[in-house]
């Protein structure tokens, strides 16, 4: 069965672009001002106040990926590295790839991708007309189509919810979280120009979640 490992990035829109009655409507249940600032912080976390700029894809069990990534419209860029083909593109164009590659995967592998990667994937790309090429939402109950580890993990929600680097350094699995990046500065980079920096620490998400699954697989799996 082919397999491929699966991690997006994301950031979120500037909260002044909004009109006025979206601004509104996101602030409806603030009430204070530490409050506001978190709608504002949030806004990454959501495919309708939000957008995609890094898609990673790595096979577990040959090591090779992929990684697109935005650039914001900057020159083209395509290079490999660790066995990683990097490749620059808007958000329609990472995408449009993504669905190409992803469909000839029996088992997409995820950590909460049904509740995040899926959902942003799926919407984003009906944003831009983009026509999603595989159904990450089937029976939650089959590991075999789409394998979310944060559902193993929590044996389907019956126990709290731990992130990625709490499940790796539990079992002595190396955090993609170690070279000081993690997903709430990714903003701050892109804004930057770091979009490089962005999409090697997808790249270690995806190695350290295929050690995850690698993990699951040999000694949790039933």
């Amino acid at each position: 069965m082919a397999k491929i490992v699966v991690d997006i990035e994301t950031i979120g829109f500037d909260f002044e672009a909004f009109e006025s009655k979206t601004q509104e409507y996101l602030l409806k249940y603030a009430k204070s001002d530490d409050e506001r600032e978190e709608v504002r912080e949030r806004l990454g976390l959501s495919p309708l106040t939000g957008e995609i700029v890094t898609i990673g894809m790595l096979n577990p069990e040959t090591g090779k990926g992929r990684l697109f990534f935005q650039n914001k419209g900057e020159e083209k860029i395509e290079f490999e590295e660790n066995s990683l083909k990097y490749e620059s593109g808007t958000e329609k164009e990472i995408l449009e790839k993504f669905w190409e590659l992803v469909k000839n995967y029996d088992q997409v592998i995820t950590f909460n991708g049904r509740s995040f990667d899926g959902p942003f994937l799926t919407l984003r790309s009906a944003k831009h007309k983009v026509h999603p090429a595989k159904n990450l939402f089937g029976y939650r109950y089959d590991h075999r189509a789409h394998c979310d580890l944060l559902e193993q993990l929590t044996f389907y929600g019956a126990t709290r919810r731990y992130s990625l680097d709490f499940y790796t350094k539990f079992f002595g699995i190396k955090s993609s979280k170690d070279e000081g990046v993690n997903g709430e500065i990714v903003g701050e980079l892109y804004q930057a120009g770091k979009y490089l920096e962005i999409a090697r620490y997808c790249a270690r998400d995806l190695i350290a979640t295929g050690e995850l699954y690698a993990h699951w697989d040999k000694y949790l799996k039933f």
